[in-house]
């Protein structure tokens, strides 16, 4: 005697073998049930699913949130150059337009030794030793240039100006040397090849856990093949095609990957929200990236269900050919 879903499965396959609608209702019907049938294993394979939909996922968010984070630093960085305190204003004004005549420069602002010491004032203002020096002093400050470059990289261009410049040479304070960023400067190269190495190391693992989550559901469904092989012969008897046998697997396969978007777009949204305030804090810049989420989650949810269901259908479809051998048949 057949068990009753063999019965069930046979006699729907010679009453709607010519009817293809119906085909797609039963293979979405057998699908499920198979899903609840085997539930551990498809909890198992749900559950690597997750984990390799939020590395992937993970890595993508990290490496657009350190390089925002380079980019705001490098933003913030800028070249201090100081003039001797005599300098004129017609002086400042013809070395401001030269400066902003170099191709590399994209900000420029002076200081005046009367702003540089208002500006003391104000900083210091909870210290009443230093004001008391600085009032018993005469104003030593100089005028100082702050320049902002394309690219902190490379400030070859600004350095040439500021070392060969005549006008720049005979203004320049001997005292106080140009400051060209040399350590904030390695900190952010730091800072960027700590990018460069998570976004490497992410990949890495992204495609470790992909190559993970391709077995744990090839072995599913192959256990599930298994479980499941008198039905399957007795169909291949009848004259059943390879769709509607490799079917249901696939439709297992499509339920992991939709679940697993479901919960890895949860996880992340939460942790994301969780984390924000927390990161800003330190300085790392993930409001952009937080919006961006936020305002096209849609897009990105479709983006985890589509990795999801490649993967699973991948892996399934990978999985019956070699068992079921369909292609042969």
């Amino acid at each position: 005697m057949k068990p009753k879903h063999v019965r069930q499965t046979l006699k729907a396959l010679r009453k709607h073998r010519k009817r293809p609608l119906l085909n797609v209702g039963r293979k979405i019907k057998y699908g499920v049930k198979g899903f609840v049938r085997n539930a551990w294993l498809s909890v198992a394979a749900t559950a690597i699913m997750i984990v390799t939909l939020l590395i992937i996922s993970a890595t993508m968010i990290a490496r657009n949130v350190l390089l925002d984070t380079v980019k705001s630093i490098e933003n913030n960085v800028d070249m201090s150059i100081f003039l001797k305190q005599d300098t004129s204003d017609a002086q400042i004004q013809k070395l401001y337009e030269k400066f902003w005549a170099l191709g590399s420069v994209r900000t420029v602002e002076y200081v005046s030794p009367n702003q540089a010491e208002e500006e003391y004032r104000f900083m210091n203002s909870d210290d009443p030793d230093a004001l008391a020096a600085l009032d018993e002093a005469t104003n030593m400050f100089p005028w100082i240039f702050h320049v902002k470059v394309n690219n902190l990289s490379d400030i070859s261009e600004l350095e040439s100006f500021v070392n060969s410049d005549e006008d720049m040479q005979a203004l320049i304070d001997p005292k106080r040397a140009p400051s060209f960023a040399d350590e904030r400067r390695v900190a952010i190269d730091n800072i960027a090849s700590t990018a460069r190495f998570v976004e490497k190391v992410g990949l890495i693992a992204g495609s470790v856990f992909v190559v993970i989550a391709f077995l744990i559901i090839f072995n599913t469904i192959r256990m599930a093949i298994f479980n499941r092989h008198e039905e399957i012969y007795m169909m291949k008897l009848i004259g059943a095609d390879k769709g509607f046998i490799r079917g249901p697997f696939i439709v297992e396969a499509i339920i992991y990957g939709i679940l697993a978007a479901v919960f890895a777009g949860l996880i992340l949204v939460g942790l994301l929200s969780m984390l924000r305030e927390h990161l800003v804090n330190y300085g790392v810049e993930i409001q952009s990236t937080y919006d961006l989420a936020k305002n096209y989650w849609g897009v990105f949810f479709l983006a985890l269900l589509i990795i999801g269901i490649f993967i699973g259908m991948i892996s399934s479809y990978l999985a019956t050919r070699k068992y079921l051998k369909l292609s042969a048949k």
